[in-house]
């Protein structure tokens, strides 16, 4: 059987389609299993208005794609476990709406709510002037633009391969006329009837000069996974708090509180540890150990690690990030001296990979944790009890 292709958005033919619904009765030749789908609508009413939302769903995960918000992914279920975590920030905003300058470069967080959503692509750490780099890319915003730039391009593979593979690829590009000139390809899969997802990205420079590439993936969980005493665990070399405030809490980073009023973020730097494919697990389970929401990344690409703690009121966004990267979301002038930034010379490409799953049994988990433990009995896991200049 052929891999079907349909095409939802391609700006340079002038093709757009509102909305779409494929499943088994659209494509029997593809499965007749009843239950996969993928839908293409569009939201309409305040500042939602114009955004792009396709719902994928492989017959037990459904997943909430969003093109106009450069492919990130609002939220998701698993069968009754829901996906994601409750922000101030109630539905998808269109990048429109969003003045990434306003509030001093915080205006990114006016849009944020997704479980997952992409920090970069010149930039991915705080606001700032950054008077080594291009200077018409001096003025950084909060992780950079392209969360809040819509896909030129958007299509879906039907691949009835090994029981059948759902696939949604979207392109976007971040560049000016003088500046950098990068486009970003990234391709979400999952298999029908599975428990994960994985995404691959690659950035291309397509312009005429070296390009720097910032890129962490801010992949963000609440509820049920998150709760006081839920657990942590990542097997790493080496780790260091963000600043003196993550220090405060470094001897227990692994351990979550419940909803605190007035808690402040903490963040944790981490060089983390692959097994034998290059493979690095990143877990988070509740605190009966019951449930868990890994991400496995390949380190080749994504060779950094920042867990970042969030646990204010339910209210104001109960959430904890785990977000593999290119970097560490410091300043750019940080980065770049660290030699973290990534050079892409015209025509280079980098790629990135991460899969997803969720573990909804107690033997899952425990699986994973033990892989952790014996990945981090291979070398010693140092831990700096203090900032470091080498991490921030």
């Amino acid at each position: 059987m052929k891999t079907t292709q349909i095409l939802f958005t391609d700006v340079s033919s002038q093709t757009w389609i509102e909305e779409q619904l494929l499943n088994a009765e659209s494509h029997p030749e593809f499965s007749q299993q009843a239950d996969w789908s993928i839908q293409k609508r569009q939201l309409h009413g305040g500042s939602s208005e114009g955004v792009d939302l396709i719902e994928v769903n492989n017959g037990r995960l459904k997943l909430t794609v969003l093109p106009t918000r450069g492919m990130g992914i609002w939220n998701g279920m698993l069968e009754d476990l829901p996906l994601g975590w409750n922000s101030p920030v109630k539905s998808p905003v269109n990048p429109a709406f969003v003045n990434l300058s306003e509030r001093g470069g915080l205006g990114w967080l006016s849009g944020f709510n997704e479980l997952i959503c992409r920090c970069g692509l010149i930039s991915n750490g705080p606001p700032g002037t950054d008077a080594d780099g291009n200077p018409l890319e001096s003025e950084l915003t909060l992780h950079g633009r392209i969360a809040n730039t819509p896909a030129h391009y958007v299509a879906v593979e039907l691949d009835p391969a090994d029981g059948g593979w759902l696939r949604i690829t979207g392109r976007m590009s971040e560049g000016m006329l003088f500046g950098s000139q990068l486009q970003l390809e990234s391709t979400l899969e999952t298999q029908l009837g599975s428990a994960s997802f994985t995404i691959r990205d690659r950035v291309t420079n397509v312009g005429a000069s070296e390009a720097e590439l910032e890129l962490l993936y801010h992949i963000n969980v609440g509820a049920p996974f998150l709760e006081a005493g839920a657990q942590f665990a990542i097997p790493f070399e080496e780790m260091a708090p963000r600043d003196p405030r993550a220090a405060e809490g470094v001897t227990d980073y692994q351990t979550y509180l419940g909803p605190t009023p007035d808690y402040a973020e903490q963040a944790y730097y981490f060089q983390p540890v692959a097994d034998e494919l290059g493979v690095t697990p990143a877990l988070l389970s509740d605190s009966r150990g019951k449930l868990g929401f890994l991400v496995e990344f390949k380190k080749a690409g994504l060779p950094c690690f920042t867990l970042w703690k969030n646990t204010q009121p339910e209210a104001a966004g109960y959430v904890t990030g785990l977000e593999p990267g290119i970097n560490f979301p410091n300043f750019r002038a940080t980065e770049r001296e660290q030699g973290r930034l990534k050079g892409l010379k015209p025509g280079e490409r980098y790629e990135t990979e991460f899969k997803v799953s969720i573990l909804n049994n107690s033997d899952s988990v425990d699986a994973i944790r033990q892989k952790i433990t014996k990945l981090t009995q291979q070398s010693p896991s140092v831990i700096h009890e203090s900032p470091h200049p080498r991490f921030s």
